[in-house]
Formats: C-alpha cells, structure tokens, sequence
C-alpha cells in the first residue's frame, strides 16, 4: 500500500506541471491579444529601398491643384486657371476617359457671394500605351491646367472672396490605379 504522503507528493507535482502549464498558455495568449490590437503591428519592412510613405500612394499624394487668384467685373466673366501638378511617373485620366469604366478628372465648383462657374475647359490630353490596356489611354501628366470660366452678378458684392471648388482625379502609375480620391482647394476672386 502506497504511502499517504507519496500520493501527495504526487498530487503537488501534477499541480505544478499544471500551473505551468495553464501560466504558459496564459502567456501566448496575452501575447497574442496584444498583437492584435489596432495600430500595435509594426511597420512593414522597408523593401527595396523604399521608404515607408512610398508604400502608402494615394491620389491625393501624387496630385497637387493650386488654382491663381482672378478680378471679375461686376456683371462680367473672366478665366480661373487650376494648375494639377502631377507626380512624375504618375497620370491620372484626362476629361473624357478613354472608356467609360474609367474615372475621370472632374473639376466641381460650388458657387457663392454672386460668383458661379460656367463651362470648364479640360486640356488636350496625351496619349499614353499601357500593358493593362488594349490601347492607348488619354491622360494628363506632369504639370497641366484646367481652365474654368467664372461670372460675377451684376449685384455680386464688390471685393475679394474665396469659392470653394473640388477636384476629383484617380492617379495610376504604369501598372495599377489608386482609389480615386478629391482635393478641396479655393479660388481667390475679386469683384471689381
């Protein structure tokens, strides 16, 4: 017959063998829990040479629009230009796209203070072959400027104003497309 205090022995070493056990599974799985927490994943390797924000483009990153103050005579027109600056080795879709399942560069205003836009005027694109298309595509690339005729009410208050205006664009490069993204951007105009 087996001693008492041998089966105790026993018992404790079993316990002890357990609790390790259970501390080690509770450790994976902090440590599991704590790595899949939002924004606790570290940063991809830098590949190729690359640097952290080249992995990250946007439309918006490759694009920029700036648009040149303008004077109006009350009760007349006169021409704002939108220049796109456009991120060598990037283009995005001239207005119209070469098909229609493209997006294409869209340039909105939102008329204010007795100011509002009439016909836009896209510049002739360029031509462009693609491996992804059957043929050539109709872009805008590097510096380019869109031209959008503004009138001012003859009533329009005299003196400088800002209109808000929205540019939509879808920036690619040679082998895939962004998600189209917008840029706000104001156009200082002076009534005269």
């Amino acid at each position: 017959m087996p001693c008492p205090y041998e089966r105790s022995s026993s018992i404790e070493k079993m316990i002890t063998k357990l609790t390790y056990l259970l501390l080690i599974c509770l450790a994976v799985l902090l440590t599991v829990a704590a790595c899949s927490k939002p924004g606790s994943a570290p940063e991809p390797a830098n590949i190729a040479g690359a640097s952290p924000s080249a992995q990250r483009i946007t439309s918006e990153s490759v694009v920029k629009a700036d648009a040149q103050p303008i004077e109006i005579p009350a009760g007349g027109s006169a021409d704002a230009i939108v220049r796109l600056t456009i991120q060598s080795g990037y283009h995005v879709n001239a207005n119209p796209p070469t098909f229609p399942y493209l997006k294409a560069t869209v340039l909105e205003i939102t008329p204010s203070d007795g100011v509002s836009d009439g016909q836009i005027f896209y510049p002739k694109p360029v031509e462009r072959k693609f491996a992804f298309a059957e043929k050539p595509l109709s872009v805008y690339e590097g510096e380019t400027d869109l031209k959008v005729s503004l009138k001012a009410e003859k009533a329009a208050q005299k003196g400088e104003r800002s209109i808000a205006a929205r540019l939509r664009i879808q920036a690619c490069d040679n082998q895939v497309c962004y998600p189209p993204g917008a840029i706000d951007l104001q156009i200082a105009v002076n009534v005269k």
